[in-house]
């Protein structure tokens, strides 16, 4: 009952200023946390307005506009992230970061610190999860079901259906399929048509 009730006051509002949050409805954050925690912060003292899903008040993303997302992913939504994207990050759905990790798409120039690099976007598959206080680096593509453990510094590209940990981050080992059934969720609001192959394909759950 509570659920119900607190998507009825404040599910619609998170609806409505997040076009691009989408999660289960009752199942993951509670709303009235994302209307205090992460809404006020956003709208009323300007921390990452322009973000169209929540992040966390202590966290940060830059240049929004270069950041294409799926679905059950949203950048910057847990503690001290620093999500940097002046030469574009595409994340996949389902990811998860950890609290502390960053994502940087670009360094400064070496002869002039004003001045970003050029390069291209960052790449991050489908169901993936980055432990805390990781760190990727920029032109980095990182596949399909991957993990990348904790304090890691990713620096190179890492396959699909892969664990890989360390500063320099290296592949440790294969991972197993992906078995949630991503079609049973009920989400917050309706989805768009082009999450429906993600959802109801093989490949969203298995290798």
């Amino acid at each position: 009952m509570f659920k119900k009730i607190d998507f009825l006051f404040f599910g619609w509002i998170i609806n409505w200023l997040y076009p691009k949050y989408y999660r289960p409805k009752y199942s993951y954050q509670r709303y009235y946390i994302l209307f205090f925690h992460y809404l006020i912060p956003q709208k009323l003292f300007r921390l990452n307005p322009k973000v169209k899903w929540p992040v966390h008040f202590t966290s940060k993303v830059l240049a929004p506009e270069n950041i294409q997302k799926g679905i059950l992913c949203d950048p910057g939504d847990n503690y001290n992230n620093y999500i940097q994207a002046n030469n574009g990050i595409i994340f996949g759905s389902n990811i998860e970061l950890g609290p502390g990790v960053s994502i940087i798409s670009s360094n400064h120039k070496s002869d002039n610190l004003r001045e970003h690099t050029k390069g291209k976007p960052i790449t991050i598959g489908n169901n993936v999860w980055i432990g805390a206080n990781s760190t990727v680096l920029p032109e980095v593509s990182i596949g399909d079901n991957v993990i990348i453990g904790a304090n890691s510094l990713v620096n190179k590209d890492i396959p699909s259906n892969s664990i890989a940990v360390g500063n320099p981050c290296k592949v440790i080992k294969q991972k197993e399929s992906y078995t949630e059934d991503l079609s049973a969720i009920i989400f917050n609001k309706k989805l768009p048509k082009k999450f429906d192959e993600f959802l109801n394909s093989k490949a969203s759950t298995t290798l």
